[in-house]
């Protein structure tokens, strides 16, 4: 990632854009997040974000044609659905999708339901832009060197965890998890927690 991008984040509150906020910031760039509701708004505020768009108090789209109109170069996208089609037309010329999930496509009663992008060929082709997917087990050679660099930054103080307060125990509480990020209620990363005897325990030195 380049420095001096513009860097849109959706669901950005979440377990992994929490991360992409911070990382789009630490690579010097100027960085824009939706996410839904005041507290999430807060949060990435505090993670540095330049420009949080509060679906839930205004319009994502007004907002991005208004505030950038040269489009933005980068986009972390996991919503999918309309949110995919409303950062394709926000990307600026050269820019670049990154689709790391489609959370919005994953529930319903028959499950995954694929949707269908008309004239996407002709939008890339016209601003050479480029829409490249993030499946992580295809990139698990990558694993250690990436989360060494996370674990220094953390160590550093230049990267925070956000952990959602609702508490999931044992395996049976899985579903409840999901059903917990599903909602658009979780801030931060959902944890369960497998042991049920498990306490967190301050190390001593």
């Amino acid at each position: 990632m380049e420095s001096g991008k513009v860097v849109l984040v959706t669901a950005a509150a979440g377990g992994t854009g929490q991360f992409a906020v911070q990382l789009a910031k630490v690579a010097g760039n100027t960085v824009v997040a939706t996410c839904g509701g005041r507290e999430k708004a807060m949060l990435l505020k505090e993670l540095g974000v330049d420009r949080v768009i509060d679906y839930k108090a205004e319009d994502i789209k007004t907002v991005l044609k208004k505030e950038f109109p040269k489009g933005v170069d980068i986009v972390y996208e996991s919503v999918g659905g309309e949110m995919f089609d409303l950062c394709l037309n926000a990307l600026a010329i050269f820019g670049r999708l990154i689709v790391i999930g489609m959370i919005s496509q994953y529930q319903g009663e028959h499950g995954w339901t694929p949707n269908k992008y008309p004239g996407l060929c002709e939008k890339l082709l016209s601003k050479s832009q480029t829409v490249a997917g993030f499946f992580l087990v295809q990139y698990s050679h990558f694993w250690q060197e990436h989360l060494d660099r996370l674990f220094q930054l953390y160590s550093r103080g230049q990267l925070k965890v956000a952990i959602d307060p609702k508490r999931f125990v044992g395996l049976n509480a899985v579903a409840d998890a999901v059903e917990h990020l599903h909602s658009g209620k979780s801030i931060g990363k959902v944890v369960v927690c497998m042991d049920p005897t498990f306490t967190d325990q301050v190390a001593r030195l």
